[in-house]
């Protein structure tokens, strides 16, 4: 470890320890360390989301073993928490791009062999997975289900930044939050969510974890009627609501 980066590592040490003094300086420093990174890799604003993912491996919402793990636990202080973080998102990047042309088609010459050797060409139009229409009904229905279990306040949080598109601090003024807790609390829903989901597709509904993951991809590429604006105004029940930080 560096010397000059003793500081930077001592922040991550505390951060992923769960310091949430620590975690408030983090956000306040380097939320504009990772959204300038972002806009650099995408000046469309496309890899904004994944910055704003990366905060809760970084906080450390998933647990192995029984114990919270932070992605913060891998800085070693070999160079600066900036330059490790920009790293960090860049690779959560180019993951992301290799996985959409994964599930993006061929272009039309790549299937020309298929149809020279005989084989069948679906009608124009018509869907390339007989189970994609299915797929998309159970995530709406998972998705619908898990969005309606989570309390008032989680769901006026989610509104406020992923429907209204306001910035954490603007979601924060409007919720009486700090942006760190902001940031903390929509990663804590995020992983909510999937959670609840993962568990109707495996447990109601039996799907293996194959059949899983087809769901969440095709849901990805094609959202389809994956609708979060219908989801979180057109809730008929409350749910009961939590305590917050």
């Amino acid at each position: 470890m560096s010397a000059q980066h003793a500081a930077d590592l001592d922040l991550a040490r505390r951060c992923a320890a769960g310091d949430a003094k620590a975690w408030d300086r983090f956000v306040l420093e380097y939320r504009a360390v990772l959204y300038r990174a972002a806009d650099a890799l995408d000046p469309g604003g496309g890899a904004r989301e994944i910055a704003d993912a990366l905060y809760a491996d970084l906080y450390g919402l998933q647990e192995r073993d029984g114990e919270r793990r932070s992605l913060l636990d891998y800085f070693q202080g070999r160079s600066s928490l900036a330059t490790w973080l920009r790293a960090v998102l860049a690779q959560r990047y180019v993951d992301h791009l290799r996985a959409r042309r994964r599930l993006e088609p061929l272009p039309d010459e790549d299937l020309e062999p298929l149809r020279s050797a005989g084989a069948h060409s679906p009608e124009r139009g018509a869907p390339a997975d007989p189970d994609r229409a299915r797929y998309l009904a159970l995530m709406q229905q998972a998705l619908s289900q898990a969005v309606a279990r989570l309390s008032h306040r989680d769901r006026l949080r989610l509104g406020c930044y992923y429907v209204q598109q306001l910035t954490l601090a603007e979601t924060g003024r409007l919720l009486k939050e700090h942006e760190a807790t902001v940031s903390r609390q929509l990663a804590r829903t995020r992983r909510a969510i999937r959670e609840d989901v993962e568990r109707q597709l495996r447990d109601d509904i039996g799907l293996n974890d194959g059949q899983m993951a087809l769901c969440f991809e095709t849901a990805a590429s094609d959202p389809g009627p994956l609708d979060l604006t219908h989801m979180l105004s057109g809730r008929k029940e409350s749910a009961p609501d939590r305590s917050y930080e």
